[in-house]
C-alpha cells in the first residue's frame, strides 16, 4: 500500500513552487496535451476550486499575460493569499440555484476546469458513482456558462458511469478525450476527460 504521508516528487515540487497542492501539475500536463487555454474568450471557470492550486496557476498565468479573470466556486473556502483583482470566489455547492446565477453572471467563459472529487468511502462502485454525479453537474454548467468553442477539463473515477459521461461529453464537443497526467498516482482510479470545442 503507497504510502501518501511521505512527500513524493510532485508534492515536493508543489510546496518548492508555492502550490497548495501536486494538482497543479496534472492541469499544467492537460494543457500542454491540450492546449485547452487557447480559448474563445480567456475568462475561466474553476469548479472545486479549494485548496486552490488549479486557481493560483491560472492566476499566475494571467498575471503573466496581463489580462483575463477567473471565477473559482467550492464549499470550503481557498487561500486568502489567492485573493487578487482579477479572482471571483463563490463558497457554495454548485447545483444550488442561487450559486449557479452567481456563477453565470461572470460567464460565459472560455475555459471550465474542475478538479472536484466527492467524499470518498472506500467502497469503488460507490465511489465512482458519486464522482459521476459531480461530473453531470459540472456539464449542466456547459450549456449556459461555456462560450462557443469553449474547452473542458474535468476530474472523473473510473467506473461503470464513467464510459457514459464521456458518450455525454460527446455530444457536447467536437472532440472529447480520456487522458490520465503522470501526476496522478499510479494506483489511483482517477482520470480526466477533456472536451475541446464546444459545439
Amino acid at each position: 500500500m503507497a504510502d501518501y504521508k511521505k512527500p513524493d516528487h510532485w508534492q515536493q515540487k508543489a510546496r518548492k513552487e508555492g502550490y497548495p497542492a501536486r494538482s497543479v501539475y496534472k492541469l499544467i500536463e492537460i494543457n500542454e496535451k491540450f492546449n485547452i487555454f487557447k480559448a474563445p474568450n480567456n475568462r475561466v471557470l474553476d469548479i472545486g476550486a479549494a485548496p486552490g492550486s488549479w486557481s493560483l496557476w491560472v492566476l499566475r498565468k494571467m498575471a503573466s499575460k496581463g489580462s483575463g479573470f477567473l471565477t473559482a466556486v467550492d464549499l470550503s473556502p481557498l487561500s486568502d493569499e489567492l485573493f487578487s483583482g482579477n479572482l471571483n470566489f463563490i463558497q457554495g455547492d454548485i447545483t444550488a440555484e442561487d450559486v449557479r446565477q452567481a456563477v453565470l453572471s461572470g460567464g460565459p467563459y472560455g475555459v471550465i476546469i474542475s478538479d472536484a472529487a466527492p467524499k470518498t468511502t472506500g467502497n469503488h462502485m460507490v465511489d465512482s458513482a458519486r464522482s459521476v454525479e459531480l461530473v453531470e453537474a459540472v456539464l449542466s454548467y456547459v450549456k449556459d456558462a461555456l462560450a462557443a468553442g469553449g474547452n473542458l477539463a474535468v476530474k472523473v473515477f473510473q467506473g461503470s458511469g464513467s464510459d457514459a459521461v464521456l458518450k455525454h461529453m460527446k455530444t457536447l464537443f467536437t472532440a472529447a478525450k480520456s487522458f490520465k497526467p503522470q501526476a496522478c498516482r499510479g494506483e489511483s482510479v482517477e482520470t480526466y476527460f477533456i472536451g475541446i470545442g464546444k459545439r
